[in-house]
């Protein structure tokens, strides 16, 4: 039977499409006891306990983006201690301002402000915190596993080389990475294409900054298949307007990770995500050769395909095709 030139969306299409609904927390209050019932609530807490520093005790708790990553700050003008649990998200915080501190037990960590650090993962610990304001980004386990996988690493079980915090050079990273990531999401949006790659660029941030133990995912024979590799290549170009991830790619075409993996790499000299980029890019210079100067800018066709960082884009742009976008843009007159 020959292979359907436009393969559907696989069930896991509609998985992405629930992870990708938005979210928004928005908690206030200024008694001990909403304070224990918001946060220990959002924590999985317990063993609650809050107290007033002066007469002006309230907190606030914010919270932006989708199930599989989420941008969050935690500020209190009190005292609060408790156990709590991480639960299904990994979680990296960093204060701007305040006190606190991370008991596992036998170690306990002092939060300096600025430096990013990893709640405990699968752990029940105890923090305590004074007059503080945090931020906190939440990384879906799902989200996670699929960005390792893209870059080689199996993830049955997460465990990082070091949870520790990270030097100047790499929290300077991660906030840039992070505001980078608020600005796609405050323009674009929680269902847009240009989100759903800025919330993976940002994880690839993130495990340059904690990488995980690399635990090799077996590569099964008999992978290479010229018609799995067709399926795979069709279904990128009927879908490259979506939020694709390798593992849709994969299941679409009945490959496992690594197999797609190792057939494009053989193939095409690249990897699935490199060919689905540079697909995106053919796209958007087919609209630029269609579109008449005035009708649209050359940042809006950008970001409809999902490109958000635009020098970057006219870089690739040129050397892709020897031109850049303006150029191209301009040949329209």
């Amino acid at each position: 039977m020959a292979a359907d030139p436009n393969p559907q969306p696989s069930s896991a299409s509609s998985e992405e499409a629930m992870s990708s609904k938005p979210v928004a927390i928005a908690l206030s209050g200024r008694d001990t006891d909403a304070a224990i019932a918001s946060i220990g609530g959002l924590y999985a807490g317990r063993s609650w306990y809050s107290s007033a520093v002066d007469e002006d005790y309230w907190f606030r708790y914010v919270g932006v983006g989708d199930a599989q990553l989420s941008i969050r700050r935690s500020q209190l003008h009190g005292y609060l201690r408790g156990e709590m649990a991480t639960e299904s998200d990994i979680v990296v915080h960093w204060l701007d301002r305040g006190n606190a501190r991370v008991d596992l037990g036998k170690d306990e960590t002092r939060m300096e402000p600025g430096v990013p650090t990893l709640f405990p993962v699968d752990r029940l610990f105890r923090v305590a915190a004074r007059d503080w304001d945090q931020r906190l980004v939440h990384i879906g386990r799902d989200l996670l596993h699929d960005v390792a996988l893209e870059q080689g690493l199996g993830t049955d079980v997460i465990q990082f080389q070091d949870a520790g915090g990270v030097d100047a050079a790499g929290a300077a990273l991660w906030r840039r990475s992070v505001s980078s990531a608020m600005q796609v999401l405050q323009t674009a949006g929680a269902t847009s294409l240009a989100w759903h790659d800025a919330r993976r660029e940002l994880v690839r941030t993130f495990l340059r900054l904690y990488p995980l133990r690399d635990q090799p995912t077996p590569v099964r024979s008999g992978m290479r298949s010229d018609r799995r590799l067709r399926l795979a290549v069709a279904f990128i170009e009927a879908h490259a307007d979506q939020p694709l991830t390798v593992t849709l790619i994969a299941s679409a075409s009945d490959f496992s990770i690594r197999g797609l993996q190792d057939a494009f790499q053989r193939t095409y000299d690249q990897t699935p995500t490199a060919y689905l980029r540079e697909t995106r890019l053919r796209r958007t210079r087919e609209q630029l050769l269609l579109t008449h100067p005035g009708e649209s800018s050359i940042a809006e066709v950008a970001r409809a395909w999902g490109f958000t960082h635009l020098g970057r884009f006219a870089a690739e742009y040129k050397s892709l095709f020897g031109e850049y976008p303006k150029t191209t843009l301009r040949s329209r007159r």
